[in-house]
């Protein structure tokens, strides 16, 4: 049946000053309740923001911070642990730089060309003397929309040392040269592939942005391209996303940009405000049906009539005397013939569920700040004290190792508490996913275990002391 009005979470846009809005009213079409708006002004107004979300009772902030505003609303969310953000915080990490981008690929083994991150430049210099070349160089901190404007190609030593003269970037990054077929965009809702294209490079360059001169088209995108997208979606825990994926003259797929922060096509952001609200009613709101391969078909419509349709809307296969016709049309898939209807059961529509824990916490990978050229020093004169420290090269994992909590650690901790067995500690894990979920919960907002059945408001109080008393 799905929740009732009054049951149904209070939402809210994030919009900011000088910034394109992702979504507004008309995605979440149908939604019976009033959804607020919160806008945020910059430079003071984090106080003002988190006053306003609590005066308004907001319980979920719908919308893209963008990289410039990202290490404030990491802590304005901690401000707000009542309230979901969509897209969370942590899904939000490749948002801000290229530079987390590799970091995110480098935990979770996803491919992508060989990349390294320099903080000391003069390590960086030596390590250039003796690489091979090409190199390609970009700016790894900016405006979310490069356009190819700040990647740039080195072919010596002498070319990459003029140019970071010139452009000064830090930190130093860059990648080896990977000869590309093409590049292609992959959307996803839910970790299902909505909509995928081509861009080519025009011949004899190498970018294959369209703003400098690319083609895209939408036919035939190969299996291992969209099954490496459904995998970061995954990873990120994405609501909806966007990955660029470099398609190699060698055969093999890698990762070049990924974000919930992209173009796309209002027929795609409707989709995006169907499924959010399905997700937030519990099954009220019909889950939108995103036929695989729809873009192949729509990516025949013109691009000027295709920006402006909106509310667009498919029907399941279901056999009939039209279902007939339509069921036996096959595609050459994964290198064999695969009726087009049987590939929605094998890329589903999943439900995100929300974050408790948060997996890049400022503290330890907030690098761009904490290792800026001109870091932002205390009164002692002294580095913020969990900054982390640059490795000579760190083109092969992060310098930090995460510390986490094992299941027979909460588990000891919650049994030490009265009115909690093994029993009740299974079913709390359960119910959220895993460990550190269930960690996230009881640091931000205990009050939410008494969705666990069994979990009374005085047993949450006395998990809740007992964790502050730890914590102490």
């Amino acid at each position: 049946m799905g929740l009732s009005n009054k049951e149904l979470p209070k939402l809210g846009f994030l919009y900011m000053d000088y910034v394109l809005r992702f979504f507004d009213h008309s995605n979440f079409k149908g939604w019976p309740n009033k959804i607020e708006t919160v806008t945020y002004h910059w430079k003071n107004d984090k106080d003002r923001f988190i006053k306003e979300v609590k005066r308004k009772k907001i319980d979920v902030l719908i919308g893209n911070v963008p990289a410039t505003a990202y290490e404030t609303f990491r802590e304005i969310a901690r401000e707000l642990p009542h309230v979901r953000f969509i897209p969370s915080l942590d899904t939000q990490f490749s948002n801000k730089s290229k530079e987390n981008v590799t970091r995110f690929a480098w935990k979770y083994d996803l491919p992508i060309p060989k990349t390294y991150i320099y903080y000391n430049h003069d390590n960086a210099y030596k390590f250039l003397k003796k690489t091979k070349y090409p190199k390609i160089v970009k700016k790894s901190y900016g405006p979310s929309n490069y356009g190819g404007y700040f990647v740039h190609k080195v072919d010596n030593y002498k070319e990459a040392k003029e140019l970071f003269a010139e452009k000064k970037y830090h930190p130093m990054y860059f990648q080896d040269f990977v000869p590309m077929e093409a590049d292609i965009r992959v959307m996803l809702i839910g970790h299902k592939p909505v909509c995928a294209f081509w861009r080519r490079a025009p011949e004899g360059e190498w970018l294959t942005n369209t703003s400098q001169g690319g083609s895209m088209d939408y036919m035939d995108v190969p299996k291992n391209v969209l099954d490496l997208a459904v995998k970061v979606s995954k990873a990120a825990k994405a609501e909806y996303w966007a990955c660029d994926v470099a398609y190699g003259k060698d055969g093999k797929v890698r990762i070049l940009e990924c974000a919930t922060a992209f173009a796309a096509f209002p027929y795609i952001r409707d989709w995006i405000g169907q499924y959010l609200m399905w997700l937030l009613s519990e099954g009220r709101f019909r889950k939108p049906h995103m036929p695989m391969f729809n873009w192949e078909e729509l990516g025949k419509i013109d691009p000027s009539l295709l920006r402006t349709m909106r509310h667009i809307t498919f029907g399941k296969y279901s056999p009939s005397f039209d279902g007939a016709y339509f069921g036996k049309k096959k595609k050459n898939y994964g290198g064999k013939a695969v009726y087009l209807h049987k590939l929605d059961a094998k890329y589903k529509v999943y439900p995100v569920k929300r974050r408790w824990s948060e997996e890049w916490p400022s503290e330890k990978w907030n690098y761009q700040d904490n290792l800026a050229i001109n870091p932002a020093k205390s009164k002692s004169g002294k580095s913020p004290k969990n900054a982390p420290k640059p490795t000579g090269d760190e083109s092969n994992s992060s310098s930090e190792t995460d510390t986490r909590i094992s299941k027979s650690e909460l588990t000891e901790f919650l049994t030490e508490i009265e009115g909690i067995g093994k029993k009740k500690v299974e079913k709390i894990i359960d119910h959220f996913g895993d460990v550190e979920e269930v960690v996230g919960v009881i640091h931000q907002n205990p009050d939410i275990l008494t969705e666990v059945k069994g979990i009374t408001k005085k047993l949450a109080s006395k998990i809740e002391k007992a964790w502050k008393k730890l914590l102490s």
